[in-house]
C-alpha cells in the first residue's frame, strides 16, 4: 500500500495555491474523516431516532452506551495497538509481508477471547434492568469495537488511509440507515444497526489486509515471542487513551457534575456536549499535521538516515539532519499557528454556531476552553509522532504517563474550584505535556548525530 506522503507530493507538485488546497483538503478529510464521520453518524442517529423513540430519553442513553463502548474498548486495545504496528513494521522492513496476515488473526484471536471475557459477564450483570437482546447486544459491540481499533490502527500503520476512511464512511452509513429503519425498536433497535455498521467496517478493514497481504499460513502467534512487543508501547497505548478519557470519567462520576443514566454507566449533561463539538475544530489542525509530517519532514527524515546508513559525506548528514529539525519545528510550529486561527474563530462565531444547532449558551464558555485543548491534543500528536520516528519510546511513554496523571489531577482540582474552571484540567494537562515534549525534544535533536553514530 501507498503511503499518504507519496499522495500528497504528486497532489503538491503543481506549486499552485490550487494544488495546495487540493492537497491540505486531502489531508483534512483522511486524518480526520474517521473521527469526524463517528460524530456526525452518532448525532444524525440521535436526530433520527427522536420522532419516533418512544420514551426520547432512551436517544441519549444510547449516545451514552456507544461512548463507554467506544472509550474502553480503545483503552483495552491501547496496549496492543501501537506494539503491534511497531511488530508490523518490523516484518515490513524484514520484507517478511506474508507474516502480517496471520500474526494479524492470532492478535484478533487474544482480544476477542479478551473482551468477550470482559463483556459477557459485566453486560449480563451490570443491567439486570435491561432485556437479554439489551445485555447480548453490549457486550456484542464491545468485542467488534475492540477488533475495529485493532484493524484500523494496523491499516494506519501501513499508511492505508484512503481504505480507513471509505470504510468508516461505509461501515457508519450502514448504522445510519440501519437506525432509520430500525429506530421502532427503540434501544436494542439502536444499538443493533449500530453493531451491524462496525461489524461491516470491520469485516471492510479484513477485506483490504487479505487482499494486500496474503499468505500461506491463516494463523500464527509470533508476535508474542520475547522481545517482538514492546512493552514500552503497550504501556504507551494504555496512558495515551486514559489520559484521553481521564477527565471525561471524572465528570461523569464526580457527584457535582454527573447523573445516572443505566445500569452502573454516568454522563455530565454539563461536559459531554461541548467537548463532543470541539473535536470538531480539530481538522484544519489534522491536516497540516498530516502534510507537514508525511512530506518535508519525512522527506529529510529518510534523506539523514539513508545518508548514516550508505556513508554519506558529514557535511551532507548535517545538511540534512538541520533540514530534518527545520521541518520538525516549523511543522509543530504550523499546526500551533492554525489551530489558533481556528480557536479564534470559535471565539469569535461561536455563540451563533450554538443558536443555529439550537444548543443553550450557557455551553460557549466550555466550549471555548475545550477548542483551545483539542488544538493542543493536535499538538501533543505532533510531538509524540516526532519522537516516535526518532524512536524515542521512553519519551513517548514519560509525556503520556505525565498527560494521564495531569489530566486525572488537574480536572478533579477544576471540579472543586467551581464551574468557571471546568474543562482547564485538561488543557493545562494538555498544556504542561507539550512543554516537558518540546524541551525534551530540543534536547535529543541538538544530540541525534552522538546518538546516531556512537550509540548504535
Amino acid at each position: 500500500m501507498a503511503g499518504i506522503g507519496f499522495e500528497l507530493r504528486k497532489l503538491m507538485k503543481g506549486e499552485s495555491y490550487s494544488s495546495m488546497l487540493l492537497a491540505y483538503t486531502y489531508a483534512g478529510v483522511i486524518s480526520s474523516g474517521p473521527w469526524v464521520l463517528s460524530i456526525i453518524a452518532v448525532i444524525l442517529i440521535g436526530i433520527i431516532s427522536l420522532p419516533t423513540v418512544m420514551p426520547p430519553l432512551l436517544v441519549a442513553v444510547f449516545q451514552t452506551v456507544v461512548t463507554y463502548l467506544i472509550a474502553f474498548s480503545l483503552i483495552l486495545t491501547g496496549l496492543v495497538q501501537l506494539a503491534f504496528t511497531r511488530y508490523s513494521s518490523d516484518r515490513i522492513f524484514e520484507k517478511k509481508h506474508y507474516s502480517l496476515l496471520p500474526n494479524l488473526n492470532g492478535l484478533l484471536t487474544l482480544v476477542i477471547l479478551a473482551s468477550g471475557l470482559l463483556a459477557y459477564p459485566l453486560g449480563l450483570i451490570a443491567f439486570p434492568e435491561q432485556s437479554l437482546l439489551f445485555r447480548l447486544l453490549f457486550a456484542a459491540t464491545f468485542v467488534v469495537l475492540c477488533c475495529v481499533w485493532v484493524t484500523a490502527i494496523l491499516l494506519s500503520g501501513l499508511k492505508a488511509y484512503k481504505a480507513i476512511l471509505l470504510n468508516f464512511a461505509l461501515g457508519y452509513g450502514t448504522a445510519l440507515l440501519l437506525a432509520f429503519l430500525l429506530r421502532h425498536g427503540n434501544l436494542e433497535g439502536l444499538l443493533l444497526a449500530f453493531l451491524t455498521g462496525q461489524f461491516v467496517l470491520l469485516m471492510g478493514m479484513l477485506y483490504v489486509i487479505f487482499q494486500g497481504y496474503r499468505s500461506r499460513s491463516f494463523i500464527e502467534f509470533d508476535f508474542l515471542k520475547q522481545g517482538r512487543m514492546h512493552t514500552s508501547l503497550m504501556l504507551t497505548g494504555l496512558f495515551y487513551n486514559l489520559g484521553i478519557w481521564a477527565d471525561k470519567f471524572v465528570f461523569w462520576f464526580h457527584p457535582m457534575t454527573g447523573s445516572h443514566v443505566i445500569g452502573p454507566l454516568q454522563a455530565s449533561e454539563v461536559y459531554d456536549l461541548p467537548v463532543f463539538l470541539a473535536y470538531l475544530a480539530i481538522i484544519p489542525g489534522m491536516a497540516i499535521f498530516l502534510v507537514r509530517m508525511e512530506t518535508d519532514f519525512v522527506e529529510y527524515y529518510d534523506r539523514y538516515y539513508d545518508a548514516v546508513r550508505e556513508g554519506g559525506t558529514l557535511n551532507y548528514i548535517y545538511e540534512m539532519k538541520d533540514e530534518m529539525v527545520r521541518t520538525a519545528r516549523d511543522g509543530i510550529y504550523d499546526i500551533i499557528k492554525i489551530q489558533g486561527i481556528t480557536t479564534i474563530v470559535v471565539l469569535v462565531m461561536g455563540p451563533q454556531l450554538l443558536a443555529l444547532a439550537r444548543i443553550p449558551q450557557i455551553h460557549f464558555p466550555l466550549l471555548s476552553v475545550q477548542v483551545v485543548a483539542a488544538g493542543l491534543q493536535v499538538v501533543f500528536l505532533g510531538l509524540l509522532n516526532v519522537f516516535f520516528y526518532l524512536d524515542r519510546r521512553r519519551r513517548v511513554l514519560l509525556l503520556t504517563g505525565l498527560f494521564a496523571a495531569l489530566n486525572l489531577t488537574l480536572t478533579i482540582l477544576s471540579i472543586q474550584l467551581g464551574p468557571y474552571l471546568y474543562g482547564y484540567g485538561f488543557a493545562l494537562a494538555l498544556l504542561i505535556s507539550i512543554a516537558v515534549g518540546m524541551a525534551l525534544l530540543d534536547y535529543d535533536l541538538d544530540r541525534l548525530e552522538y546518538e546516531t553514530f556512537m550509540l548504535q
